[in-house]
């Protein structure tokens, strides 16, 4: 890859916003063969497109677009758990898992939240949410 065009994909990744695919064609004048190129250095990994969805590494979907520009965004920890999801309407939910993959948190932009624990079993031996519900199984 010559300079002149290392820069401009490097120009690229650091101003461009979902929806990808969109702007990628519309404001940057991208062909399909390049969207790896750019989402890769995005994501900071390789990436995978299949249609409408790019994939890390690990075979998550981390991206869906669809032809109308409306996107999600999605992360993951290192065992595969959903740990983030954001949807271009703004609304996002955050998630967080114990060393068993439990869910223990999850948290979204509406300001709902949840907290659990559970025992050596897998068991939930507690629960509190936002609404105030507690269920405490200690």
């Amino acid at each position: 890859m010559n300079k002149k065009y290392q820069r401009y994909i490097e120009y690229i990744v650091s101003d461009i916003e979902a929806p990808y695919f969109e702007n990628m064609v519309e404001m940057y004048g991208l062909r399909p063969d390049e969207y790896e190129l750019v989402l890769s250095k995005i994501y900071d990994q390789p990436v995978r497109i299949k249609g409408d969805r790019v994939y890390d590494t690990n075979g998550n979907y981390i991206y869906y677009e669809d032809s109308n520009g409306s996107w999600i965004k999605r992360e993951y920890d290192a065992n595969g758990n959903l740990t983030y999801r954001e949807k271009d309407n703004g609304f996002w939910i955050k998630r967080e898992y114990d060393a068993n993959g439990n869910l223990t948190y999850k948290e979204d932009s509406n300001g709902f939240w949840i907290k659990k624990e559970y025992d050596d079993q897998g068991n939930k031996i507690y629960y509190e949410d936002s609404y105030g519900v507690i269920r405490d199984n200690r």
